[in-house]
């Protein structure tokens, strides 16, 4: 059985994206599904491909965070059930409902609201007790050919062509697992329309508030708004954190995707696309923050050309209204 492999290989090097719309349909519609885990650790996967190492290799670590974040906010915070037998939850589930229990969380509490530390312990027991089970499953639905992975080592390390293809078709594929996501939830939990179930599941990865990177960013810049240059240093409450590309399409907070807006550019923008000039600047901020925030957590799998790939595919994905501020004040020297 695939979900007992400890260690899975590379099946097929030089795959093309007919075959592995093949593979996909046979994850969607024909693989065996007993409980939410393998829709869940797709959208971790979706969520992180921007996040990758040079050999296109994710750490556990960063993988099972994403997985324990969307199943808190699908258990916890939103109290839907992930298996149709009540009396044998799914292992994920059981774990974080005695962490629930143990340290007295207020369930409408998500996920990025607890503490880091307790954060770190729960990803650690989620990761533990369901890796094997997550990766090889998976592995064994796609036949082997979307990804290696070796448990022991805890190493993970994507298909060249699979990579390529999840990005080109991101929004397709995060829409997709969204929808049989939700028709598998549907069955689990009684009188929960399709409708109120996906509306919670498209924004089941956002986070309740982006303060931290607020601060870290108001430390490196000059309290400026990205795209109209506006002071915003008069007010926080009118000082927004937005995502140059938008949180709809790449689904992660990382801060070389965050920027200082104004109130107004951030409501303008909303879900589209700033101007290729606003790129431009974005990589000579990156370079800036980079050089001068001493946490390399930040920008550690960070290059120029994700952020370009990033762009340019959430393009080819659809965010095609390029957008500019109506006024821009003109820099002081």
């Amino acid at each position: 059985m695939s979900h007992d492999l400890r260690v899975g290989e590379i099946q097929e090097k030089y795959i093309t994206e007919h075959e592995i719309w093949q593979h996909l349909n046979n994850f969607y519609y024909r693989s065996s599904v007993a409980t939410s885990y393998k829709y869940v650790f797709f959208k971790a996967l979706l969520e992180n491909l921007y996040n990758v190492e040079d050999e296109l290799t994710l750490s556990y670590d960063q993988i099972f965070y994403s997985f324990t974040n969307i199943y808190w906010n699908l258990i916890i915070h939103h109290q839907l059930a992930q298996s149709p037998n009540k009396n044998k939850p799914a292992r994920a589930q059981t774990i974080l409902q005695k962490y629930v229990n143990d340290y007295s969380v207020p369930s409408e509490w998500q996920f990025d609201q607890l503490e880091d530390s307790l954060q770190l312990k729960i990803v650690h027991d989620v990761k533990r007790d369901c890796k094997q089970n997550v990766i090889g499953a998976f592995y064994g639905d796609t036949a082997g050919v979307f990804y290696a992975f070796d448990i022991k080592r805890a190493q993970f390390r994507f298909n060249r062509p699979v990579y390529e293809f999840m990005k080109k078709y991101q929004r397709v594929l995060m829409n997709l697992t969204n929808y049989h996501l939700v028709k598998y939830l549907e069955k689990v939990n009684e009188a929960t329309s399709t409708m109120a179930l996906l509306s919670k599941i498209e924004v089941i990865s956002k986070r309740s508030s982006l303060e931290t990177f607020y601060k870290v960013l108001t430390q490196f810049e000059q309290n400026r708004c990205f795209y109209c240059h506006c002071d915003l240093s008069s007010s926080r409450r009118k000082t927004h954190v937005d995502h140059f590309i938008p949180w709809s399409f790449v689904q992660n907070d990382n801060l070389w995707n965050l920027v200082l807006a104004c109130n107004a550019c951030n409501l303008q923008k909303s879900d589209k696309i700033a101007s290729r000039f606003y790129l431009e600047t974005m990589l000579i901020r990156n370079d800036y923050l980079s050089s001068n925030i001493n946490e390399p957590f930040y920008f550690r799998t960070y290059e120029n050309t994700k952020l370009i790939d990033l762009y340019d595919y959430s393009i080819m994905n659809g965010y095609t209204t390029l957008w500019e501020p109506k006024k821009v004040i003109k820099k002081k020297v």
